[in-house]
């Protein structure tokens, strides 16, 4: 089972197992309360609340929807606990320690502001959009709101991997969070789709010089091989593509999708694929393969 290899720029390897699991998490306090266990570095509580309490919405939300629920739990560590028990060795980006442990960073970071472009070589229009979505309280800019969000694009790779999915190609195991990811937002935290929307929408604008893969058939063959930013490329395409099939049907076409990958565990060809994306489920969502 592939695991999650999200990340926007710089994650480019598969996460491995970590030996967390003859680990007792002495050095952390246990946050309760919630419906999934988790553990935060001390010092952390507030911000772990907001979070775990995010997730928790956000599994309750998705379950409502397809009636499942992942077993998954929640660590959210300062730097330091990072290298103790994270497997991905840069602070700051969401993911699984194997199965079920899911490392969020509990602080601000240098690779979370890397990612905020020089303003002034922005279009007008889209600087406002990435100062209004990136300017945190102290009047300093980071994507702490973006990377906070991606936390329920994991929760994604939870449900279809715990929940029995066929994903029939790679594109669609990580398009499938995406949508996920949208969806809960659209309909439950409205007000932080522009942090959501925002940086991925700037990368697409700016198209696709640079970038040495670019069509879904290389994205299959080069998934675990191409440099990260190509890969941050595709992600930020698949963010779009959320959007717009959240936008062609609401919460219903995450639900269409959830069943018909359930109920088909045959491998289809892409013909057969994007005829059961276009019928089955909603033509925006076989526009992903059909019009990439």
């Amino acid at each position: 089972m592939k695991k999650s290899r999200y990340t926007l720029l710089f994650i480019a390897t598969l996460l491995t197992l970590s030996d967390a699991t003859s680990q007792s998490y002495a050095d952390l306090h246990e946050l309760k309360g919630f419906s999934m266990k988790a553990y935060y570095s001390p010092g952390n509580a507030e911000r772990a609340k907001i979070i775990v309490a995010r997730c928790d919405r956000a599994i309750k939300y998705v379950n409502g929807l397809v009636g499942f629920t992942p077993n998954v739990s929640l660590f959210i560590l300062n730097s330091e606990h990072w290298k103790k028990y994270a497997t991905f060795p840069l602070y700051g980006m969401p993911h699984y320690t194997d199965d079920k442990r899911l490392v969020i960073a509990s602080e601000d970071n240098d690779f979370w502001k890397s990612f905020i472009p020089p303003l002034d070589q922005l279009p007008p229009d889209l600087a406002t959009k990435i100062k209004n979505a990136y300017t945190t309280a102290d009047g300093s800019m980071s994507m702490m709101a973006f990377f906070d969000l991606l936390a329920l694009h994991e929760l994604g790779h939870g449900f279809h991997q715990q929940g029995g999915l066929t994903m029939q190609r790679l594109w669609m195991q990580e398009l499938f969070p995406n949508i996920m990811l949208h969806t809960y937002i659209a309909e439950n935290e409205s007000a932080n789709l522009p942090a959501l929307e925002a940086f991925p929408e700037m990368v697409v604008a700016a198209g696709t010089t640079g970038y040495e893969y670019t069509t879904l058939a290389d994205f299959e063959k080069r998934y675990d091989n191409m440099d990260p930013k190509n890969y941050g490329w595709y992600q930020c395409r698949l963010h779009v593509a959320g959007k717009n099939i959240y936008d062609a049907g609401g919460e219903k076409n995450l639900v269409k999708l959830w069943k018909g990958l359930k109920e088909n565990k045959e491998k289809m060809s892409d013909e057969e694929f994007a005829t059961f994306l276009n019928k089955k489920v909603n033509p925006e969502v076989a526009k992903v393969q059909t019009g990439w």
